[in-house]
């Protein structure tokens, strides 16, 4: 039976999004405050530190390089140590390297300290994932993405208020204000991380809250499922199925979302001060709009995508089309008009995050489910690098966004139509060989 048709599945999931989902939202929220901070204390650093503009930046690029590198051994390290053991590891070490941030005195310690931030955060985001594949049947996983990444859109809404506030303890004890939310933030980070410690659980059968017929049950479904995946590659090098044509096709998407997403946060304030007139408290305001449509939006459709899970891929593609029309819109008509359509934008940019996630997480084979999301995610951030450095490139050439808008828009439709043709499940290459090899 499936999910919906086994009342223990139910009930253990219940329990599971009741106990452990607020727990992630909370994790990630704090991962992604803590990652964007630097860009609220920019100015600061420059005058105390000596941090150029040029410096600042090189310093940012470097978290992605150091989050790229070792996104998929620290997935593989979570598949072997356990979602309880690695997710807590993470975010204690971020924290620290954190807090170490408030204590840089030259550009230089910068560079390091941005560096150790992407090694340790690296793996955080997929292994969450991969961790709802060992507890999440995948008529629920929609839903459980969803929140997630609810969280992370949350997390733009709070970032602003919670650091700005604490840059107003500047010289309380003789502390500047950016070290002071470095400490904070990087301390929370740490006490968050030794709290998880005790509070999540890696798989069903150690979960003390459950029954031992939910257990059964949970984990027999999960069973099922990671069968029917690995029933045509249980042959085939896990380094094989890891670099054939599916995955990169899997990669190619999640890049088109990421260069739509990342162009967003970067240019959504631009976007919206074209408005005229607004002081930047009320720009700041005007931009936690669209981030509000999205966490309303992707928990509506998460719902959706677990009960139509077979149609994920049409899904997927109308809401890359709707991501289009939003980001073409925005390159056309009145600046009001445009904060309507970064709302589109936001809609169908996070609604498409909820519907690819769960397609690795339901066709990966077991063998490489884990470094396959890792790999899927650090290969599609680099959109993130990709999209704004074209999109202020055609900025700097033309004097306006309309260019770089309307290429975006184009790369979406063409992803979109793609996903007619092209299966994302991987292809059975064990079924093609030969009895005699």
């Amino acid at each position: 039976m499936t999910g919906h048709d086994n009342a223990a599945v139910r009930s253990a999931n219940r329990k599971f999004f009741a106990r452990i989902i607020p727990l992630l939202m909370l994790m990630l929220i704090i991962n992604q405050i803590d990652r964007s901070n630097i860009d609220f204390i920019k100015h600061q650093l420059e005058l105390d530190v000596g941090i150029s503009t040029a410096a600042f930046g090189f310093g940012a690029g470097l978290f992605f390089i150091g989050y790229a590198l070792f996104e998929v051994p620290s997935n593989i390290l979570l598949d072997k140590l356990g979602a309880r053991t690695w997710l807590t590891r993470i975010m204690i070490t971020w924290g620290v390297v954190v807090f170490a941030t408030g204590f840089i005195q030259t550009p230089t310690q910068f560079y390091i300290a941005r560096f150790l931030l992407g090694i340790a955060e690296a793996g955080f985001f997929p292994g969450l994932l991969f961790y709802f594949r060992k507890w999440v049947p995948n008529v629920y996983r929609g839903r459980a993405t969803a929140l997630i990444l609810s969280s992370s859109a949350a997390a733009y809404l709070l970032s602003g208020p919670i650091t700005g506030g604490l840059l107003e303890m500047h010289d309380f004890l003789g502390i500047a204000g950016w070290k002071w939310v470095l400490f904070i933030e990087g301390a929370i980070s740490v006490l968050v991380g030794i709290f998880a410690i005790g509070w999540l659980v890696s798989a069903p059968e150690s979960a003390k809250w459950l029954t031992p017929q939910e257990k059964t049950a949970l984990n027999s479904t999960l069973a099922e499922e990671s069968t029917s995946r690995d029933r045509t590659s249980r042959e085939v090098s896990k380094w094989k199925l890891l670099f054939e044509g599916q995955m990169a096709y899997l990669c190619f998407l999640f890049f088109t979302m990421c260069m739509t997403g990342y162009t967003l946060v970067f240019w959504q304030p631009q976007i919206i001060a074209r408005i005229g007139g607004l002081s930047p408290f009320e720009v700041g305001l005007l931009t936690s709009v669209p981030w509000l449509c999205a966490i309303i939006a992707i928990n509506i459709l998460g719902r959706l995508a677990d009960r139509f899970h077979h149609r994920r891929e049409l899904m997927l593609s109308i809401a890359l089309v709707v991501t289009a029309i939003g980001t073409f819109l925005c390159a056309t008509g009145s600046p009001i008009f445009g904060l309507l359509a970064l709302c589109i934008v936001c809609v169908g940019s996070k609604s498409s995050a909820v519907l690819f996630w769960p397609i690795p997480q339901a066709n990966l084979p077991s063998s490489i489910v884990a470094p396959g999301i890792a790999l899927i995610n650090s290969l599609g951030n680099l959109g993130g690098f990709f999209a704004p450095t074209v999109f202020g490139y055609l900025e700097l050439k033309t004097g306006s966004t309309m260019g770089g808008l309307m290429g975006l828009s184009a790369f979406s439709v063409f992803a979109a139509i793609t996903l007619l043709f092209v299966k994302t499940r991987p292809k059975p290459v064990a079924m093609e060989k030969s009895p005699n090899v």
